[in-house]
Order: C-alpha cells, then structure tokens, then sequence
C-alpha cells in the first residue's frame, strides 16, 4: 500500500464524505506545482479552486504567516487589530468602498452582505423591503441563506425548507431582473462571472443595465466577487471590466494566498446600518489572516500579476481554441484573464479523472465545462504543457 493510499483508508474512517475526493493526497506545493504524498508531481490547473493566485506557498505570504505567527495568532476584535486596519486601508483605496467588514470565507462573506442589505433596507424603507434577486446558475456558498441564494437545485436539494426572501432569474437577462422587481426588493446579488455555473460571462451593457435598474428603483447591488475578484480576470475586480461600481462585494478564495478569509466593502451610506452588536465573527479578520492577506495582496500588485493574467489568460484561451478547431467534442471556449471554461459535448468528470493519471489538476463545473483557474504565475511553457496533457484526453475521450 502506498503512503496515499494510507492516508485515504484512514480518511475513510473519520472523514465525513461531503466531497467527491478524488485518491490524490497532495503534501507539497510551489508555484503551478503540487506533490503528493509518494512524491508524483502534478501541474495544477485548479489552483485551490481559484485560491492559490499568487501560485502554492508564495514567499511573501509564507514570511508574513511566519512573522505574525511568532508575533500575535488571534485577539479578539473587542481590540483594534493593526494588520486588518492596514488591510482594510488597502482594500478600500483599491476599490469603491469606505468600510471593510472580515470574516473566514467567501459563503460568510455573503451572509453579511445579504445581512447588511436588509438591514439597511429595513431601517430606511420598512420591513416589508428584505427580498434579494439573484440568478439561475448562480452560487453564493453552503450556509442556509447563502444555499437559498444560490440558483442551483443541485446544491438546495434536501435542505428544505429555505430561508424565504429570495427570486431567481435568468443570468444575463436585466429585462428579467426589472421584471422581478417588487416593493418587498432590497437588493440584486450576482457574480460578475459565474464560476461554478459554468464560467458564463456577461452580455455587453448587462451588468450596466442592472446598475441602472438599482439606481432606478433604490436597489442595493451587490457583487459576489469571491472568484472572480484578486486578479484573476487580470483586473483586481472582475466588475471593473464592465464600467460598473456595486455598493457592496464580497471577497474571499485568493485574498490570503491560501489562508482562509473573506471580506464585505461596502459604501458608507450602506456600512453605517451596521452598528455593534448586529454581526460579528470570533476569528474574523485575527492578526494572522489579515497579515497573510495584506502580504498577498501587495505582492499582487507589486509583481505585476494583473498584467500578467491577462497576457496568460489570451495564450490559454488561444491554445485551448485550437483544441477547440481540432477536437468535435469541444463546443466553446469563453473566459477573461484565467478563469477560462471550456465547454464540452459530453461530460468531462473522466476527462479530469484521466488528467490526474497524466499529472494534470483540472476541474469540471455544471458536468460539461472544463474550469481553468490556474495560478496568475503560471508560464507559457505550463500553458503548453497542459495544453499537450489535454490535446490527449480530448483525442481519448472522442474515441471512446
């Protein structure tokens, strides 16, 4: 038995099995590269699920854990915390916001996001106004409220019943969203992108158009850039590629280099409906996530890695779109900066399964579209390997 295959039967006895794991059991990680537990290395084209933006155990993030781990781990947020006030500095200067709320992930991030909307709407409107808008395809997180925004059955089913409060319709379609307009509607929520709905990018004027319906009908609009945000569209926001401001966004997956975290900016008006007492978090924002958060994003910006994304992001989407002139079974390609799908004709779980046979890390998101979210360090040389490894599976999957 191999030392994975130790680790996996030992998993099996105490893990609770709330994921599909695949029998891989990585130990080690740099740059596009991880190693598992019998040294075979793999090219990581999922990156953590668009976490590990500055690529595995980036040197300025591990220095900073290093530093304040030595320094000062966790103090309560009864306290004033310098790493998260020169955090939040950071992530307001860069963005539209005045007030910068933290917590451990992205699912979190969109609980208080959707807290401080009915919130705000309450006090300003009454409490009939707390129903939130949001798209088929969409998805927020696994807690209760985020699953009930959330516009996949997939992902609702069994959890009966939902939280009430929030209308689904049709991504790309501001028509739609108009129409679902009611006096009880505080807010639109929507990704910029959606990720695991398939990495649908927006119409030209759509996300424009639905800033217009909130400033129409006094709607907060709010941006679940968990994904997309940090670079990984090769703009520090998604949201920017599309002339738009929200009034809240939530962050999360790559905003500490791999350690978990998430965030909520919002614009003064809209922060100011949070007062003490109305949400909090134990180990939201502690000293050790926001200093590896202030060290990732820094080294974000300074290393010119959102130039780089985009450079990055048109070789994979060229490379993949002569696959897609070569291979019947690949029926699109679409993406911004990396984060890149490719949409199939059949489904692709055993196209990812037989990558990781060839030291491939990819994803599958909505059973036909190929997720490539690979580090913003990643090379062209990587690209051209992934590339090579997938010219492969296309060619095995179509005989098959």
């Amino acid at each position: 038995m191999t030392i994975s295959e130790q680790w996996i039967e030992r998993a099996d006895k105490v893990i609770m099995k709330t994921y599909g794991r695949y029998p891989i059991v990585p130990v080690r990680g740099a740059g596009c590269r991880v190693w598992d537990a019998d040294g075979r290395e793999y090219l990581d084209f999922l990156a953590g699920v668009a976490v590990n933006n500055l690529g595995h155990c980036h040197p300025k993030v591990v220095a900073a854990i290093r530093e304040q781990a030595a320094t000062l781990i966790h103090c309560s947020n009864y306290y004033h915390i310098p790493p998260q006030i020169a955090l939040a500095e950071l992530l307001c200067g860069r963005s539209f916001a005045d007030r910068a709320f933290f917590c451990n992930s992205g699912a979190e991030a969109n609980e208080a996001a959707i807290k401080l909307a009915r919130k705000y709407s309450r006090e300003t409107f009454g409490p009939e106004r707390y129903t939130i808008i949001t798209a088929a395809e969409s998805f927020h997180g696994r807690t209760m409220a985020t699953v009930s925004a959330t516009g996949q059955e997939k992902v609702q089913r069994f959890f009966d019943p939902l939280l009430h409060g929030f209308v689904h319709v049709p991504f790309n379609d501001a028509a739609a969203i108009a129409a679902a307009v009611t006096p009880q509607t505080c807010a639109v929520m929507l990704e910029p992108i959606q990720g695991e709905g398939g990495v649908n990018i927006p119409a030209p004027g759509y996300l424009k158009a639905v800033r217009e319906i909130c400033d129409r009908c006094g709607l907060l609009l709010i941006l679940d850039e968990v994904q997309t945000g940090l670079g990984r569209t090769g703009k520090l926001f998604a949201h920017e590629h599309f002339g738009i401001e929200p009034d809240i966004m939530t962050l999360a997956k790559a905003l500490a280099g791999g350690a978990p975290i998430g965030t909520m900016l919002a614009r003064e008006k809209y922060a100011a409906a949070f007062s003490p007492g109305t949400h909090g978090s134990t180990f939201g924002g502690n000293p050790l996530m926001t200093a590896a958060a202030l060290a990732a994003v820094n080294a974000l910006l300074d290393e010119g890695l959102l130039e780089r994304a985009t450079a990055m992001g048109a070789y994979l989407v060229k490379r993949l779109g002569e696959l897609q002139a070569k291979h019947a079974i690949v029926e699109e390609v679409r993406g911004i900066g990396l984060m890149v799908g490719m949409k199939l004709t059949v489904p692709g779980g055993e196209i990812v399964k037989q990558g990781h046979a060839r030291g491939l890390l990819l994803n599958v998101t909505h059973d036909t579209v190929l997720r490539f979210v690979p580090p913003l360090v990643v090379t062209e040389r990587e690209i051209d390997e992934a590339v090579a490894i997938l010219d492969g599976l296309l060619a095995a999957a179509a005989a098959s």
